[in-house]
């Protein structure tokens, strides 16, 4: 039987990295693989671990998107007390499930300020005998870091504590040195699983997104220069005369989904989640979104005619690689954030409709499945 597996996950300010662990935990159960799954950060509607155990540390988030500052929901800067406390019911957790892999979720390619609790919790996994076997899961491409010692730092980090880096991605479309040259410090480490897709399709009752032009904005914390824009390109582009859908994401503040609901015109629809999203991608005539790594895999396997403006302020360069790389291959088009106009974005609109939808093939696309294969053959006794 497959390994035990207790898998850390912390997102701080967008649900992707919550809805790619998601998505990876059903196929591990799927496999008949026991998984226990720490969650760090609030709840997201409309995500399922499947079969898994799910459990929750005290809750925390980045303060905005400079990720500078930690919070409780209630916005209270954390500290050392806190620290402690979560600490040790994270340690509790592992003394009592005592799993054979220990799977963590970014680190120590992110999450630095998370190791006041990973290291400790490393530090057991090491102790236990048999000594469970620790594995990063990380997306395809990093945020470059502009300091040379942080970026050594993670690759001596890596190779002190990890027995297996697993990259969710497809070298050839991105090796992990694109965005960090340094993997070759660990190149013997690295297992690339293909592009993790959720694969979980959600009924689709009431035939929303045939034909439609759907701008997402993912978890919705930085998404609403992209809405307004569309909103007001909409009048600007051929497509005006089709039904427009926004999608504001959970986590967009309330005073700026009420200014979308209020002055939306007939014709434009305003919801804050669609788990059926992915169906609604393979029908509609146009997806307009931000590149993030779980909208731009629905898009590749709906094979949808995709607009993407990536997020990039502050240090963000995760998406805008991801989407130059795709526009480089005529997948989608491209509009940069600091282009995004509604004239800009109205010409982009038609230029994508009057081109052709998106053909992916030859991008591995089975990532969750190569994750639980890798992960389910792991020999689960000390090296």
């Amino acid at each position: 039987m497959p390994g035990r597996v207790l898998f850390y996950v912390q997102h701080l300010l967008g649900i992707g990295h919550v809805k790619r662990a998601a998505a990876i935990v059903r196929a591990m159960t799927a496999a008949g693989q026991p998984v226990t799954v720490v969650l760090g950060g609030p709840d997201v509607p409309g995500i399922s671990f499947g079969n898994a155990e799910l459990l929750r540390l005290p809750a925390v988030i980045a303060s905005d998107e400079s990720f500078n500052k930690l919070v409780e929901e209630n916005g209270r800067e954390i500290d050392d007390a806190w620290r402690a406390r979560r600490r040790e019911e994270l340690l509790g957790i592992f003394a009592s499930h005592r799993p054979d892999i220990l799977l963590i979720e970014m680190f120590p390619f992110g999450r630095r300020q998370f190791r006041f609790e990973l290291i400790p919790l490393m530090e057991a996994a090491r102790a236990r005998r048999p000594r469970a076997l620790i594995a990063c899961s990380v997306r395809d491409i990093l945020v470059r870091k502009p300091r040379a010692e942080r970026n050594r730092e993670m690759v001596e980090t890596a190779r002190e504590w990890f027995d297996l880096v697993l990259v969710h991605g497809d070298p050839n479309l991105v090796a992990l040195e694109a965005s960090f040259p340094e993997a070759a410090g660990i190149a013997d480490l690295i297992r690339y699983t293909g592009y993790v897709v959720d694969k979980q399709r959600q009924p689709s009752s009431d035939g929303a997104g045939n034909g439609e032009v759907i701008v997402s904005a993912g978890g919705g914390a930085v998404g609403a220069p992209l809405l307004h824009a569309a909103l007001t390109a909409r009048d600007r582009c051929r497509a005006a005369r089709l039904p427009w859908r926004l999608i504001t994401g959970p986590n967009m503040p309330e005073t700026e989904y009420r200014k979308l609901s209020v002055t939306a015109p007939t014709g434009v629809f305003v919801e804050r989640m669609r788990p059926d999203l992915p169906r609604m991608l393979a029908r509609c005539a146009l997806s307009i979104s931000q590149g993030g790594y779980n909208t731009v895999m629905d898009i590749l396997r709906s094979r949808a005619r995709a607009i993407i403006v990536p997020f990039a302020a502050g240090n963000e360069s995760e998406q805008t690689l991801r989407a130059q790389l795709l526009q480089q291959k005529n997948l989608i088009w491209m509009v940069e954030a600091e282009e995004l106009s509604p004239d800009r974005l109205g010409r982009a609109v038609d230029d994508a409709l009057a081109g052709r939808p998106a053909e992916a093939s030859g991008i591995n696309l089975s990532g969750t499945e190569g994750t639980a294969r890798i992960l389910g053959s792991l020999r689960v006794t000390a090296r």
